[in-house]
């Protein structure tokens, strides 16, 4: 007979690890199945100088803070140092290089499908995050563009773009950092869509969580709520942007329409050629293993009250931002979300 287990938890970083906490905390029998080759969830793949938005003290998961980094926001490995050392603190149950191809419900038991066999549980957190399904707009011309074009999910550092003419895409934060990078070693020119928006100099990712948590209780409460005109998706001015500003190198040259062999088109007409194009341009939710048991649209949303899927009993869904949860996709808003995610949980496991 094969183990039926209480909960298996699609994904190892920073979600899994924080619902596994809480996991063992009811007793509960759970793996989590990560993809990974090793610990550190998407920071693997984190560019090489990319840091938290958030000092280390508020930026935790459960249970234990995270070391204070010398450095004003922690440092890349500093992350993946902390997630490896969580997991093994709590003596979480994971098994890694697992990828979930599908899976597949009967009597209200899963059939997790995949690169390693088959496995049996009565709930599912799917805790897989955006990293595996970036996103890039579909431009007219793009599949003829004959220069390197990458995601910024697979961008590492800026030693591939010395002197060549590099186009950066997208007005969020990545597209700014990256921007501020590559711009000390060769000529850039960044396009957005609208001018990009800047969060004031003493704003942080901390402050954001609590600007995101009074949203959260303003709305469960009815009350209208107003962050200060604070706009959360605004670029927050870590060190990178702020130096970068002083430069000079943070202007928009607005948008572009088209694309050739080697140039684009702006949208005035002008034509510009770029030897590469860095798509600083987000992520959809990488949930299309999940196409079996729910529906999803096309960014990969899935039905949810709070984390909880509406469409079949005993999935929830962890950590991929507002739709499960105020905050969820950041290490300290994960929090909140993976606790009550797994109070649902042990409440429905009691109930079938």
């Amino acid at each position: 007979m094969h183990e039926i287990l209480d909960v298996i938890v699609i994904g190892g970083g920073q979600s899994g690890l924080a619902c596994g906490y809480y996991l063992r905390r009811h007793k509960l029998n759970f793996l989590i199945l990560d993809k990974e080759e090793k610990c550190g969830g998407a920071w693997l793949h984190a560019w090489d100088s990319l840091t938290l938005f958030s000092p280390a003290e508020h930026s935790s998961l459960p249970g234990w803070l995270m070391p204070k980094s010398k450095n004003l926001f922690p440092l890349k490995q500093e992350v993946i140092d902390y997630l490896c050392q969580y997991e093994k603190r709590y003596e979480l149950p994971i098994e890694r290089s697992v990828t979930v191809e599908n899976i597949t419900s009967e009597n209200k038991i899963f059939k997790v499908h995949t690169t390693k066999g088959i496995y049996f549980s009565k709930a599912i957190i799917a805790a897989t995050g955006t990293w595996n399904n970036p996103f890039i707009p579909k431009i007219k011309g793009i599949e003829t563009f004959k220069g390197i074009q990458i995601h910024s999910a697979h961008y590492k550092n800026a030693e591939q773009f010395k002197n060549l003419n590099v186009l950066v895409v997208g007005e969020g934060n990545s597209g700014a950092q990256i921007v501020a990078e590559v711009s000390k070693v060769t000529t850039v020119k960044w396009s957005t869509r609208k001018p990009p928006q800047y969060l004031p100099d003493e704003v942080d990712g901390f402050y954001l969580f609590n600007v995101a948590t009074a949203k959260y209780n303003a709305e469960k409460e009815g009350k209208p709520f107003n962050a200060a005109n604070y706009d959360l998706g605004n670029i927050v001015m870590v060190p990178p942007v702020k130096e970068a500003r002083l430069r000079g190198v943070l202007i928009s040259s607005g948008s572009f329409e088209s694309m050739y062999e080697n140039c684009v088109i702006w949208s005035d007409g002008t034509k510009e050629d770029f030897d590469a194009i860095i798509w600083c341009t987000g992520f959809g939710y990488a949930t299309s293993f999940l196409k079996n048991i729910v529906s999803a649209d096309e960014r990969g949303i899935v039905k949810t009250e709070e984390s909880k899927a509406t469409e079949i009993s005993g999935l929830w869904l962890a950590g991929y931002g507002s739709w499960t949860g105020y905050a969820s996709a950041t290490l300290i808003g994960i929090n909140r979300n993976a606790k009550q995610t797994c109070n649902e949980i042990k409440e429905y496991l009691q109930q079938i």
